[in-house]
C-alpha cells in the first residue's frame, strides 16, 4: 500500500493507455493505481475535450448563470430531486451540514437513444428556452467526458486485477450527470452565514468524477496526514477523482479523498467562479458490494453491500436534494 504524500497530483497521459503500446499501457495502470491508492486525484491530458468545446460549453454556462433567478427557476425540478435542469442558490449542502453551499447549478443527465428499459428510470433533461445552444453543446461534452470515463474505469479494471472491460456494460446507459456549476459573487459578504462556502468538504457520490478545468483557484483536497493541498490542473488537462462508489467496491483500496471549495479572499468575493464536473454514475442495479479480492485479514470487509441505485438515494437526502 503507497503511503506517499503528494504535494500536487499527479499527471498522466490518457493516451499512454489508449495508444496500443503494451508497456505505456502498464505503467500508466501501475502509475494510476498508486496515486489513486495514496491520494485519489489525478490529473489526464488527451482526455477527448477539445479547446473549442471547452470553450462554447463554459460561454454557455456564463450566459445561462447571468440570467434573472425568476428565470432560470422556470428550469427547477425538485420533484426529481434535482437530478435535472436548475438547482437554486443554497439548496445542496454537503453530507453532515445544513449550511448550503455557495453555489447554483444545472444538470444535464443521459439521454437514451436505444431500446433500453433503463430509459423508464431517468427523468427528461430540461433545456432553458432562453438558450437554445446550450443542448448541443452539453450533450457533446456529455458523450465526451462519458467516453474518456470509460477508459479510465479499464485502467482501473485492470489495476484491481479485473478483466478489462468490467465495467463497461455496468456504465452502459449509466446514470452519469453532467454538472454546470456557478459559484456566484457575494457582494456582501457579511450577510452570508459565518460557516458559508462554495462547496464545504465532501466525497463525491459517483464512481469516478471528470472535471474540466475551473475557472478560478479554490478547489483543495485532504490529504492523509491532514493537510490540505490546493487541485490545480494545466489547461489541456482535466482532473479524474475516485468517488465514494468505487471506494465501497475497493474496500477503500482506492481512496475517495475528502475536498472542498473554499471562498476566495474577501476582496474577491464579489467575482464568480464556474467548474463543469461530470459525474459518471453506474446503472442502477449495480452491485457495489466489496471485491473479494480487496479483502483480506489485514483489510476486513467495510461496508454493507448495496446497489448504485439504493445508495445514490441514500446520499441525496443526505446533501438535502431528495426527501428521506
Amino acid at each position: 500500500m503507497s503511503t506517499k504524500l503528494y504535494d500536487s497530483i499527479p499527471s498522466l497521459d490518457l493516451a499512454d493507455f489508449t495508444s496500443g503500446n503494451p508497456e505505456k499501457k502498464k505503467q500508466f495502470v501501475a502509475d494510476l493505481g498508486a496515486a489513486y491508492n495514496a491520494i485519489g486525484f489525478v490529473a489526464i491530458k488527451n482526455h477527448g475535450l477539445s479547446d473549442e468545446l471547452t470553450q462554447k460549453l463554459y460561454s454557455s454556462i456564463k450566459e445561462y448563470f447571468s440570467l434573472p433567478d425568476s428565470e432560470k427557476a422556470k428550469d427547477e425540478r425538485p420533484d426529481n430531486g434535482y437530478q435535472r435542469g436548475y438547482t437554486g442558490k443554497g439548496k445542496e449542502h454537503a453530507k453532515g451540514r445544513n449550511t448550503g453551499d455557495l453555489k447554483e447549478f444545472f444538470h444535464v443527465g443521459q439521454e437514451i437513444t436505444e431500446n433500453d428499459p433503463i430509459k423508464e428510470e431517468y427523468p427528461e433533461n430540461v433545456w432553458p428556452e432562453a438558450l437554445p445552444a446550450f443542448r448541443e453543446v452539453g450533450l457533446e461534452a456529455y458523450r465526451t467526458l462519458e467516453k474518456a470515463g470509460v477508459n479510465m474505469l479499464r485502467a482501473i479494471a485492470l489495476y484491481l486485477g479485473l478483466d478489462e472491460n468490467y465495467f463497461d456494460a455496468k456504465v452502459k446507459n449509466g446514470n452519469s450527470i453532467l454538472r454546470a456549476i456557478h459559484y456566484f459573487p457575494i457582494d456582501n459578504p457579511d450577510e452570508i452565514p459565518a460557516d458559508a462556502v462554495r462547496a464545504a468538504e465532501h466525497g463525491d457520490i459517483n464512481l469516478i468524477t471528470l472535471l474540466m478545468g475551473a475557472s478560478a483557484d479554490g478547489l483543495q483536497v485532504l490529504r492523509r496526514d491532514g493537510k490540505w493541498i490546493p487541485i490545480t490542473a494545466l489547461p489541456d488537462q482535466i482532473v479524474v477523482n475516485v468517488g465514494d462508489m468505487l471506494a465501497r467496491l475497493t474496500n477503500d483500496k482506492l481512496k475517495s479523498t475528502i475536498h472542498r471549495v473554499v471562498n476566495p479572499p474577501r476582496e474577491l468575493m464579489h467575482t464568480s467562479r464556474y467548474s463543469i464536473p461530470f459525474f459518471m454514475h453506474p446503472r442502477s442495479e449495480m452491485d457495489l458490494s466489496c471485491l473479494p479480492n480487496c479483502i483480506d485479514a489485514e483489510n476486513p470487509k467495510r461496508f454493507e453491500d448495496i446497489t448504485a441505485g439504493e445508495f445514490l438515494n441514500q446520499r441525496l437526502a443526505e446533501i438535502g436534494l431528495k426527501k428521506k
